[in-house]
């Protein structure tokens, strides 16, 4: 299990919550202002800030996008502390330490964050870089594929590229709850869509199908950190919480356009 990087003073998670949330609504507000255009997939993905003291305005910081609901809305399911870990602690120090590794690589610096992912991809020298750049951008899209109103099926185009790709949701249900239970240690499960068909992948540790090229739909989060303070080491059970009561169709299909 990854370790949070700090444990919080009694009261102070809250507090931290609410703090990081609001500095990142403040900045994507005018990210959001400034690029309009930003598709489902990106719109959270690419937030970007100037720093006022920067000799070179086109080389911006990555920031920690806002999460799509309130703390507490996956509850139940997924509680709001672990959201506070796992988005505040987490998702934030992969932020951090990004911006920390592109100080020094001005080249990637002034890339958006997809094409920092894409250019350090399988560079042993960039494999830090790779590592948090593609966590910032994984975990950005974990939050959006859940929703407090998701699981169950999707509908229309999406459910009819389910049945020819997989031979039914329940089959697909299969092959994504099998990707997520049979990716030892950490990792993540995905729906993709590639070569006008669906498939579903598992990659370790920060790997992302992006990386190389590929649309993906939706992930799955199956690091410990995503669900060991509500279920320990009951991945399964994660697994099934997750299509049964949090998945983000809509989302997946405005991915699939």
């Amino acid at each position: 299990m990854h370790t949070p990087p700090s444990t919080p003073e009694p009261g102070a998670a809250a507090l931290d919550r609410r703090a990081v949330l609001a500095g990142a609504l403040a900045t994507t507000a005018v990210v959001a202002l400034r690029n309009p255009s930003l598709s489902a997939a990106s719109s959270l993905a690419s937030g970007r800030a100037v720093h006022p003291s920067d000799p070179n305005p086109e080389v911006m910081a990555h920031e920690l996008p806002p999460l799509p609901y309130a703390d507490n809305a996956l509850a139940p399911t997924i509680s709001a502390n672990t959201i506070g870990f796992h988005y505040g602690k987490h998702h934030k120090a992969y932020v951090d330490n990004l911006n920390a590794l592109l100080k020094d690589l001005p080249d990637l610096a002034a890339l958006s964050l997809e094409d920092v992912i894409k250019k350090s991809h399988g560079d042993a020298a960039k494999a830090g870089v790779f590592n948090n750049a593609a966590q910032v951008w994984n975990h950005t899209f974990y939050w959006k594929s859940m929703s407090p109103k998701g699981g169950g099926q999707p509908t229309g185009k999406l459910l009819d590229l389910i049945g020819t790709s997989f031979g039914g949701y329940d089959k697909f249900k299969e092959a994504f709850s099998t990707a997520g239970k049979t990716q030892f240690g950490s990792g993540w499960a995905w729906l993709v869509y590639e070569g006008g068909k669906l498939t579903v992948e598992k990659t370790p540790n920060a790997d992302t199908p992006m990386a190389r090229g590929k649309k993906c739909l939706l992930t799955m989060d199956v690091w410990e950190h995503a669900y060991y303070l509500d279920f320990q080491n009951r991945r399964p059970d994660y697994i099934t919480a997750f299509l049964d009561k949090l998945v983000n169709w809509e989302f997946a299909a405005a991915n699939l356009g």
